[in-house]
């Protein structure tokens, strides 16, 4: 497995200055740039839409994932996959139409991604694997930056890269919440390949490329288990 990747979350950004700030990370070495979508059903909080992540599309050239935290996200895959969309990631327990979901994601010319919150059983991704082109592994409760993180969510980072790494499939395990210099050597050395990160970085003292950096250096040479 490569180099672990560095997905840049704007919920912590600075909104008046989210092009600035996004210009800022992709200089500063970031290799995504992670945009989490709320409903205020799914999960309790309201956040960005479509015009969001086609602001975020003229600001760079880095791969845009869209974590789509809402009720029924098929509704809303074309939208975004039209407004600039890399990969839509959904949640398992957001639709009864998963595999449907999934699939639209790919129709649409976006690689597909799925999810689950920290109390749902690692099982309810299993059937659904062959699908997709990453998982999310939830290692906060959805809805809000800045929470602890939940260190009993790596063992579902380690059954996920098990379980993929003996079907031979290439997809991506990332980790998403609470992710900080000291979180992340654990989070890869259990399976993840890509670290979505959002207060460790927006508010790093010393600005967005020292955060980015105290992350790397956190890493050294720590290898995805």
């Amino acid at each position: 497995m490569g180099r672990v990747l560095i997905a840049l979350s704007i919920l912590s950004a600075d909104f008046t200055r989210l092009g600035e700030q996004i210009a800022e990370a992709e200089a500063a070495g970031a290799d995504w740039i992670h945009v989490d979508i709320m409903d205020g059903h799914f999960v309790p909080n309201l956040s960005m839409g479509p015009v969001v992540v086609e602001a975020c599309r003229r600001a760079t050239q880095l791969p845009l994932d869209v974590h789509l935290m809402v009720e029924r996200p098929e509704r809303l895959i074309s939208a975004f996959a039209k407004a600039g969309a890399d990969l839509l990631t959904v949640h398992v327990e957001s639709t009864p139409h998963v595999f449907r979901t999934l699939q639209a994601i790919k129709d649409l010319g976006v690689q597909a991604g799925v999810t689950l919150n920290p109390g749902t059983p690692v099982e309810a991704l299993r059937p659904v694997l062959p699908l997709v082109d990453l998982v999310l592994v939830m290692c906060v409760n959805p809805g809000f930056s800045g929470q602890a993180f939940i260190e009993g969510a790596l063992g579902k980072v380690s059954q996920v890269r098990a379980w993929l790494d003996e079907d031979g499939q290439r997809a991506h395990v990332m980790v998403d919440g609470g992710i900080t210099a000291r979180t992340a050597p654990r989070a890869v050395a259990a399976g993840a390949d890509v670290l979505a990160v959002a207060t460790a970085v927006f508010s790093h003292p010393q600005g967005i490329r020292a955060g980015i950096a105290e992350i790397r250096q956190a890493l050294g040479a720590t290898v995805p288990g």
